[in-house]
Formats: C-alpha cells, structure tokens, sequence
C-alpha cells in the first residue's frame, strides 16, 4: 500500500477560512473533522482527527490506506458522489487499521456550499472512533445471548433428562437378558443405541452446567494443584494418546477459591489432547503480575482455524469433527472465568498448535 507523508496543516494561508475563534472551537473538538476541496485535497484537519487515522495530502487516499479494498474499494466515487448529490452520508463501523492496530470508525460526509448559487467548493468529513462502543454493545448482546441460551438449556435438560434415564435404564436390561441368550445382531444394535443415548446424555450435563449462572465459591487451594487434579482425571486418555505434559509452575502464587476451575482446565487440557491425536507436548506454565494470575496450556496440535479464533468461546460452535464435540465446553469455561472476574483468550502458537490462557485477577482470589 503506497505511502504518503503525514498531513500538517497550514492554517495561516488557507481556502478554508473560519476565523480564530472558529478555529479554536475547530481544534479542540473531541471528534475528529477533515475540511477538504472539490478535488478531495485535505485543506485543514483537527488534532482528533490526526489522533484517529493518519492523514495524507487527500482525504480518498488517507481512507483507502486504512481500509479493506475489497469492501470500500472507490472512496474517490464515494466522497465524489455525496459532493454531487449534495446530501450527507453516513458511514457507519468502518474498519479501520493503522500501524497494526484496527479501529472502528463511524464516518459522516458532509457537501459544502457557500451559498444556493456558489459552486461545490468540496466538504467536510466528520471521524469517530467508536470501537469501545461497539465492544461494549456487542458484550451486553452476547450477555443477553448467554442468559436466553442458558434460560433455554435448563428447560430443555430437565424435560430430557428423566426420560433419557429411563429409556438407558430399559436399554442395559435389555442388553442383560439378550447377552444372557447370546443374540448378536440384536446385542449390537442395542449398544448403539446405549452409545447415542450416553452422547445425548453428555449433552444434557452440559447444558445444566452452562445454565448454571452462579459457582460455589468453595475452599481454597494452589492454582498448580487445581490443574494437577484436572490433569490426573484424563491420566489414561492422556497416557493412551501418547502426550508429554511439561510443567512449568511459578511459586508464590496465592491460594484461589477452586469453585469450577477444575472444570475448566480439565476442558482446556481434554481439547489440547483431542487436537493431539498422534501425540504431542502439552506445556502448563503459572505466572503472576503485580494483580493477575496467568495460565496458559500451550499443545503442539493442529492449531485453530484463523477465522474461528473470535467464535471459538459462543455457545455450540465448535472446531471438531461431527459428533466429537458439542460446542459447549469453551462457552463454560468462559463463563466460569468470568464469575471470577477474569478472562480467557486462545490463539495460535507462532511454531504450531495453540495457545489458550486464563486469566485471574488477584483481588478476587
């Protein structure tokens, strides 16, 4: 992307003339403004919008070097277009990047005119940023989300769950009498049956679990012992698998209310294995800042899918095969996280597999 050199305004000899008092008010506006002529040449600009984007010599080219070409390919025929209509137009969560960081950016075009019979003398353009407003809307919809998922999965697990109990029960008599007589056919149909029935079971306990909105606060104890308990539950998977698990504790780490933390390093720790299916290396590493604690399960599987990262923790999405994984498990466990106070994020390992850290803050332990 061809680069330009950075806009600095020259106020003193300008087209665009607003007097000083106009131009203090212009400077100190918290919104950024691009004044801007027929020929789409940037003819004054505030210190916010400078804040926003980096600006060039014109205001089409300054948009075009932030933004995804496949998606706002002409900001010349745009820009054009509203001088030529007249009327303002409203662009609306551009995403914006610059210098490896990515804004959302809420865009308002505006056509100049000096009077009804004076030409198009060019524009302005009005710049927000409006990431942290977004983030927050999109986090108050998806704790929206959450709590109907959850309403939801505790209806319909109590509805199925007495039912399934007794269609299993029937179906383990059954297979009882028929092993007895010694039918095969009928002897392997059944255990299909008991299978899907177990998997439709898992499913259920799942969904009570993520229905849960509340966690007991429970005893306290060390982080490294909460991960050793979740790791000597999937001992034998973990064995049969061929995985190493590589420890790296730090000491010192105050004791942390257990509640459901060992559901979910026993969740992260099941998916680093399943993403292992010819072996592996499962690195466990405990840090602490000044006022978190960090742990991070690094695996040398098949990684995430890139376009997968930002979904992978909402409820029923899932990377695995068909049938292997409900799309549970991740949502729970950031849920859990979160009733902490804290956060967990996943990403991919530069020399291959992932990454998935927890994060707790110290002064809810």
């Amino acid at each position: 992307m061809q680069e330009h050199s950075q806009l600095q305004p020259d106020t003193s000899n300008t087209a665009f003339d607003i007097g000083q008092l106009g131009l203090s008010i212009f400077r100190s506006l918290p919104i950024g403004i691009v004044v801007f002529d027929e020929n789409l040449k940037i003819l004054e600009a505030n210190p916010c919008a400078l804040n926003i984007i980096p600006l060039s010599e014109y205001i089409d080219k300054s948009l075009a070097d932030g933004t995804d070409e496949k998606i706002w390919n002409n900001w010349t025929e745009l820009l054009k277009s509203v001088l030529n209509s007249g009327e303002t137009s409203i662009f609306n969560e551009i995403s914006y990047t610059s210098n490896g960081k990515t804004k959302l950016l809420r865009i308002i075009c505006t056509p100049l005119k000096t009077s009804e019979s004076a030409a198009q003398p060019g524009g302005t353009i009005l710049i927000e940023d409006i990431t942290d407003r977004i983030n927050i809307q999109n986090q108050l919809a998806n704790v929206e989300k959450l709590a109907s998922v959850g309403k939801l999965a505790s209806k319909v697990a109590h509805e199925l769950n007495n039912p399934l109990d007794g269609i299993l029960r029937y179906i383990n008599l059954t297979i009882r009498i028929i092993e007895q007589e010694n039918l095969k056919k009928p002897q392997e149909y059944l255990t299909h049956c008991r299978r899907g029935l177990m998997r439709m079971i898992q499913i259920v306990s799942e969904l009570l679990e993520f229905s849960r909105s509340t966690y007991a606060p429970a005893e306290k104890a060390a982080i490294e012992q909460i991960i050793e308990d979740a790791i000597k539950t999937l001992s034998s998977k973990i064995e049969a698998s061929k995985i190493k698990i590589i420890r790296n504790y730090k000491s010192g780490i105050p004791k942390i209310r257990t509640g459901n933390l060992y559901q979910v390093f026993c969740n992260i720790a099941k998916n680093a294995i399943d993403a292992m299916p010819n072996g592996g290396e499962l690195r466990i590493t405990t840090s602490m800042t000044s006022d978190t604690i960090v742990i991070n399960f690094q695996d040398t599987g098949t990684g995430l899918p890139p376009q997968s990262i930002e979904s992978i923790f909402e409820p029923f999405f899932t990377t695995k095969d068909k049938g292997k994984g409900t799309g549970l498990g991740l949502a729970i466990c950031k849920d859990i996280i979160e009733s902490y106070s804290g956060r967990i994020t996943a990403e991919n390992a530069p020399e291959g597999g992932s990454i998935f850290s927890v994060y707790l803050p110290l002064k809810n332990k």
